[in-house]
Order: structure tokens, then C-alpha cells, then sequence
């Protein structure tokens, strides 16, 4: 009976295995190579920190193994990259969260391929200058009204500043942002244009080793901790005819994001493809790069841009995500 027993274990094993393709405790399958409907992919860059695994993978070959020739486009800026991906020239375009669900809640069909970049405790910060009198936001001492640099009027910056200084008891209505670029942003301080700039890394490390700038309040905390930063989208019209060209995209990014989980990987990489200089990219405070899609993770953002004003209704994050039964 017990031989009888052992027997049919045996088999049903047997047969699980078959049946699965792997081990029984690995839960690993094997994927079927894709075969893209074109070889060559157009995709915009910006930030060097936020895209570094895309660049190193291009960089290493990881695509061209995979049969994918991606062309590495800088963009002038996150306007001009989803400009370009709307007339065609581009396939795929890098730009903050915030933007791509700016576009999409005011029509413009997108579909993401990859999200970018995740903060972590001072990758964006507001930060001051030595000897500034904003030092302490929300206090019965602090300034009522400041006035606050950001990059891009009404997009990240603007959001997080909102979120923090709101919970620390500033009246968001009556903070005044002001656009500057962040090469900028020291000079605004100095002449006293701003109380504070909103800033993200290297430009952050850059003030504080050049100017003795301080952070006056982290920006990635509270709701903002862990908050998603970036991405990368295609138009819906070319995720519709290239679906099995972008599911590759996004599986050599995956892996690349991946690998860059090492940090040192990408602080020796940094200096190779930006201005950040060896030193400065040892000391940078670096945030994280997802390996897949999460809709959940992603709807924080849409959710605080609904909350804070940015968008008029609540977007639906997960519609604008590859859906099941795609590649």
C-alpha cells in the first residue's frame, strides 16, 4: 500500500514538472523568445540618474541581444519629448509621472512602457542657502507666503513642495512657485528671488559641496516616501501596432532596472554618460528603479495630483497600462 503510495506521488511529481516546464519550488517558467513587428525603437531621455539603467543597457548591449536596436534620443526637455512622441518622432518618451497623466487626463492617448524612477529619502529636497531666514516651515515664525523655484511649473515639484508644506501647516494656497531651470536655482536664492528651490539630485549634492547649501525639508516623505518619480510611454496608436515590440522593450528594461539595484553599478556608470562628475555621483542620494509596472504604486501619483488640484477628476492609472492578453 505504501509502495502503491509512493508510486502515485511519484507520478503526479512527474507530472507537475511536466506540466510546469521547471522545478516545483521554483516557480520559474520559461519565456518564449518575442519577436518584435520592427527592429529599431526611437526613445527619449532625460534625467541621467533616472534613466541610468536604460543607458547602460543600450550602452552594454543588453537590447541588441534581444534583438531590439533601441536609438537613445536626448530630450531638450519632458515638453519637447512628448511633443516629439505625439508627431511620430519619437516611440517612446521619458518624462515625470506627473506630466504623462497631465497628458493623458487631457486626452492625449498614452500607454506606459516602464516606470523610471522611485525616490528615496533627499533625491528632491527644498533647499536654501546659508544664512536664509525661511527655516522653518509651518511655525508661528516662519513665512506665511514663500516663495518657492521648481523646474517645471505644475508638475513634480510643485506637487511634492504642496504635499509637505501642507502637512507641515502652510496655507498651499498661498505658496507663489516661481520656474527656474536647476542650474539656475543657486543665483534665485542668492538673489533672494525665492526662499527656497525645489531641487533633485546631483544638482542637490552640487549646491551643498559648492555653495554649502542646506536641505531645509525632505521631500520624499510622508506621502511622498517611496513615491514614484518618472517614466517612460509610448502613444496608443504605436503600442497598438508594435505591442510585441514594446512587451521586449519593457522586459530588457525590467532586467536593466534590475541590475541597477546595485548602486555602485550605477555611481561608476553615471560619469560615463552625464556632466556628474565622479566625486559628486559617489555622493548623490539615489533612489530606486522599479522592475515592472505597478498600477497600484502609480495611482499614489494620479491620487495626490486629484487631492492637490493638478487634475480636476481622479484618473484611472490602470487604463493606461499594457492590458492582459497583450505580450
Amino acid at each position: 500500500m505504501r509502495t502503491s503510495a509512493r508510486r502515485v506521488a511519484v507520478v503526479v511529481a512527474i507530472a507537475l514538472y511536466a506540466l510546469s516546464g521547471c522545478g516545483l519550488f521554483t516557480g520559474d517558467r520559461p519565456t518564449a523568445p518575442i519577436t518584435p513587428e520592427r527592429d529599431t525603437l526611437r526613445v527619449g531621455v532625460g534625467s541621467p540618474i533616472d534613466t541610468a539603467p536604460l543607458r547602460m543597457a543600450v550602452a552594454d548591449g543588453a537590447f541588441a541581444r534581444a534583438g531590439l536596436r533601441v536609438e537613445l534620443v536626448e530630450q531638450e526637455s519632458q515638453e519637447n519629448g512628448l511633443a516629439r512622441l505625439a508627431a511620430g518622432n519619437l516611440d517612446v518618451a521619458f518624462a515625470t509621472d506627473v506630466a504623462l497623466f497631465k497628458a493623458a487626463a487631457a486626452g492625449t492617448a498614452l500607454q506606459l512602457q516602464g516606470e523610471a524612477y522611485t525616490s528615496s529619502g533627499f533625491t528632491m529636497a527644498l533647499v536654501t542657502l546659508p544664512g536664509s531666514k525661511y527655516q522653518e516651515p509651518g511655525k508661528p515664525n516662519g513665512k506665511k507666503n514663500p516663495t518657492i523655484a521648481v523646474d517645471t511649473l505644475n508638475d513634480l515639484g510643485t506637487l511634492t513642495a504642496k504635499s509637505m508644506l501642507g502637512t507641515a501647516g502652510v496655507d498651499v494656497g498661498k505658496i507663489k512657485f516661481i520656474q527656474r531651470p536647476f542650474e539656475a536655482m543657486p543665483d534665485t536664492l542668492r538673489d533672494n528671488e525665492a526662499d527656497a528651490a525645489w531641487m533633485v539630485e546631483p544638482f542637490i549634492t552640487k549646491a551643498a559641496k559648492e555653495l554649502g547649501a542646506r536641505i531645509l525639508a525632505d521631500s520624499a516623505r510622508g506621502a511622498t516616501l517611496d513615491f514614484p518619480v518618472s517614466g517612460y510611454a509610448s502613444s496608443g496608436l504605436f503600442a497598438q501596432s508594435n505591442p510585441r515590440t514594446l512587451a521586449l522593450f519593457r522586459q530588457v528594461l525590467g532586467e536593466a532596472q534590475q541590475r541597477a539595484d546595485d548602486q555602485a553599478l550605477v555611481r561608476q556608470a553615471l560619469p560615463k554618460f552625464s556632466g556628474i562628475d565622479p566625486t559628486t555621483a559617489s555622493l548623490v542620494a539615489l533612489g530606486s528603479y522599479p522592475t515592472s509596472l505597478n498600477g497600484v504604486r502609480l495611482q499614489r501619483v494620479a491620487d495626490l495630483m486629484h487631492s492637490t488640484g493638478l487634475l480636476a477628476a481622479r484618473l484611472d492609472v490602470q487604463s493606461l497600462l499594457p492590458q492582459p492578453g497583450q505580450p
